[in-house]
């Protein structure tokens, strides 16, 4: 519930929805009740979100997106401020903050996972979304 006194505000999630280890992540992250909701958006369905992303030549292939508070979070970037607005419940979450909790984290274990997904993504045939490709 959303009050005067408790300035929650939601959070976007733009992520690869026909990536299967995108999906994994997405399935089990939890944010705190007091941030609001996580809200998770396909990259591969237009919207606004997407055209904003795009306009900002962000590579949706290279790194997931997160939107809080107006302000937008690319890559590992976007990894280490979901998790910490991520709850430590469950075994997910906190192994999570212990990878991607701390900036350096982040910023080493994030481009391992892309290269996952990337591999993940190659074997099974999926293509890239190639947003970029749409911009004018």
């Amino acid at each position: 519930m959303k009050t005067a006194g408790n300035k929650q505000q939601d959070a976007w999630l733009v992520y690869d929805g026909e990536c299967p280890v995108c999906t994994v992540y997405c399935r089990y992250i939890r944010i705190r009740e007091t941030v609001g909701t996580l809200h998770l958006v396909d990259a591969r369905q237009p919207g606004e979100l997407m055209d904003e992303i795009t306009a900002a030549g962000l590579d949706i292939d290279q790194g997931m997106v997160l939107k809080f508070q107006d302000a937008i979070y690319y890559g590992a970037d976007a990894i280490h401020m979901l998790t910490l607005l991520s709850t430590p419940a469950g075994l997910f979450n906190r192994l999570n903050y212990y990878v991607f909790g701390h900036r350096l984290g982040a910023k080493i274990a994030y481009p391992l996972g892309k290269a996952f997904r990337n591999l993940v993504l190659k074997l099974l045939g999926i293509r890239y979304i190639n947003n970029l490709a749409s911009r004018p």
